[in-house]
């Protein structure tokens, strides 16, 4: 009790600061913020707004945050949402803050590092709540909110159960008035963004549609933004279909621009400044006959930057943005102009991809990689039968070997031949699996280059030694790459629906199952495909050096053809042509794309085609240097014998 008067001073005081730096102006924005102290799970997190503007209830205990007030113009809701799949159910503190603009009847919290929707944007009415002073503390306790401030400015240290705040109705035109005129305005949530001439207009735009009988369409504009040119940025068709999907005659389009809200995702993507929400009054309107024309006027977009319209399906995701491709078509006019046709009602806008950026001839390399899979799926298959039929004939310990590459090959040439019809097929739900299956499918054939690197090098150096047992190829080769794999699924969000965009036809991207464009399946890529790889092909040009080293000085060796075979041989077995992947730079990047497709696409034949020409010589009676029979020689009498 001895802290009561600090406190009501500083309250004073912070009103006082309030009545003589906003005493002629309103508010545009409160954001308020404070650190939630609670216990250990289950958390949530418990909305209850009405319209009105009466006032503002931010409360806290051991379990429950709680929102409650009247201040929205058109938003209502009443919710309990469970707060554990946001990560807070550990017993540390939780900081969070609440954003209320009342130009855009938008609510927003930030807490646990994710931003909540409260409440949508929408365009508002005659009037607007602002101007949300704080009012009297409520009593202090072990549970509920500590270090409250509004505007950074902090309002008590203490933890308390509740902070409320009152508000009052001010025009709205006023309102939007006034933020046109000021010089700088926070579209950002505290951040004041400077500006050396008038903002665009913060408020958003609204307009209605009356749609009687014998509606035949009608068109749509947005006002005009300041700048060089008077043209609207958006343009709306509604077309006669959507009357007759309607029950209510009234339909209206909101415009929004340069709302920060709307921004918020992955890096890697960017959506256009201006928004359009398309509703009627309280119905769901999906899979028109005919579609909603949208035409977005923008700055010009690169072509390295592919574009794409997208809505956002407030049904299934109430609390957070995200953006979908789902029902909507995308038609580019130019580099400045955007159509888009979609067959519902919700909020829409053009996604740009930022990263990956398109990749140049993409039609070419998909020609040729479905080529090469498709003959290394049949020559592996065909090798397979060699090797099984010569195994029954042969004591040679390195035919296990090559043949578990070889069924390796197959599996991974086959999945990569099929993910893309797979893909089109099963979306992303069936790319979860596909995508994990071509992961485990690569790591598996890295394993076995590895292993025929190992082998080779123990039939050079360890002649006298016995090889380790077949288990422990089959161990290293087929279960140990499916580890990494299970721990990747189980966490989640690393394999989906991939999307590669060519640079001639941004609209038209490759759709293939396989890693998602994320951080965390991107650091999951380096840490496994990019590892091993590197590793892979380190230890395959280490290998071929020293096998050279020791065999240089045979007689066969000087035989143009049987030096060609064996590092060309050898080459395919250790997979050292998958480092070009390495060289992807510079002036030469195409020609080593193309290089490094071809090379590892066909290697399944290559292989094959090794085995065969090794056969052909030792029919002919050559003496092979290294490797006659098989994969690193036929016998270590033949091709491995000691320099003489």
């Amino acid at each position: 009790m001895a802290h009561q008067p600090t406190d009501s001073l500083k309250v004073m005081f912070f009103l006082i600061s309030l009545l003589f730096t906003g005493s002629s102006e309103n508010d545009l924005f409160l954001d308020f913020c404070g650190t939630w102290r609670h216990g250990k799970g289950p958390l949530s997190l418990n909305i209850n707004l009405s319209t009105g503007c009466d006032k503002l209830s931010i409360s806290a205990n051991e379990r429950t945050l709680s929102i409650n007030g009247k201040i929205t113009a058109q938003c209502r809701r009443n919710d309990v949402i469970s707060l554990k799949k946001f990560g807070l159910d550990s017993e540390e503190d939780s900081s969070f803050c609440l954003f209320w603009e009342p130009l855009l009847d938008q609510l927003k919290l930030q807490v646990g590092g994710h931003s909540l929707i409260l409440c949508w944007p929408a365009s508002v009415l005659d009037t607007c709540c602002t101007d949300l002073s704080h009012g009297a503390n409520t009593a202090e306790a072990k549970y509920g909110i500590k270090n409250g401030t509004v505007r950074n400015d902090v309002v008590n240290d203490k933890v308390h159960k509740a902070y409320n705040f009152g508000g009052s109705l001010t025009k709205c035109k006023k309102l939007c008035d006034q933020a046109v005129q000021e010089s700088s305005y926070s579209n950002t949530h505290g951040e004041a963004v400077k500006r050396t001439q008038s903002i665009e207009h913060p408020c958003a735009y609204r307009s209605e549609v009356e749609m009687k009988e014998g509606f035949r369409g009608s068109d749509i504009k947005s006002p005009t933004t300041t700048g060089e040119t008077s043209e609207p940025t958006t343009t709306i068709h509604l077309p006669p279909a959507l009357h007759q999907a309607a029950k209510n005659s009234n339909a209206a389009c909101t415009f929004f621009h340069n709302n920060s809200f709307f921004q918020e995702g992955p890096k890697e993507v960017q959506v256009l400044n201006d928004v359009v929400e398309i509703t009627v009054a309280d119905e769901i309107i999906t899979d028109l006959s005919e579609p909603i024309r949208i035409g977005f006027h923008h700055n010009a977009i690169p072509k390295m930057h592919s574009r794409k319209c997208v809505s956002w399906d407030t049904r299934k995701d109430p609390l957070q943005v995200n953006w979908l491709v789902d029902g909507c078509v995308t038609q580019q006019r130019g580099p400045k102009h955007t159509d888009c046709l979609c067959n519902h009602l919700t909020y829409f806008t053009v996604l740009v991809q930022l990263e990956p950026r398109p990749v140049r001839h993409l039609l070419a390399l998909t020609a040729i990689t479905s080529l090469g899979c498709a003959v290394s799926v049949i020559s592996c298959i065909a090798l397979i039968i060699y090797l099984c039929r010569k195994r029954g004939r042969s004591k040679e310990q390195s035919i296990p070997i090559h043949l578990g590459l070889a069924v390796s090959l197959a599996f991974l040439n086959l999945l990569f031949f099929s993910t893309g019809v797979l893909a089109n097929l099963g979306g992303e739900s069936m790319c979860v699996w596909v995508g994990a299956l071509l992961h485990y499918a690569l790591l598996s054939s890295f394993s076995w280059m590895g292993i025929e690197v190992f082998n080779t090098f123990w039939l050079v150096y360890m002649v006298f030694s016995p090889s380790p047992k077949l288990y422990t190829w089959n161990i290293v080769g087929f279960i140990l790459p499916a580890v990494p794999v299970i721990i990747l699924a189980a966490v989640g969000g690393i394999y989906g629906l991939r999307e590669v965009v060519p640079s001639d036809d941004i609209s038209n991207p490759y759709r293939m199952c396989w890693m998602n464009v994320t951080n965390k399946a991107w650091l999951a890529h380096v840490c496994t495909n990019i590892t091993v790889l590197a590793l892979l092909v380190s230890a395959g040009f280490v290998m071929l050096f020293l096998v050279y080293r020791q065999i240089r000085t045979r007689d066969e060796w000087r035989q143009n053809r049987v030096a060609f075979l064996s590092i060309w041989g050898l080459s395919c077995l250790f997979g050292t042509t998958w480092g070009l992947t390495f060289l992807d730079f510079g002036p030469l990047s195409d020609f080593i794309l193309f290089l490094s497709c071809i090379l590892n696409s066909f290697q399944g034949f290559l292989l094959m085609l090794r085995f065969c020409m090794l056969d052909w010589i030792q029919k002919q009676g050559a003496r092979p240097g290294l490797g006659s029979t098989s994969t690193t020689g036929s016998t270590r009498q033949h091709m491995l014998q000691e320099k003489s």
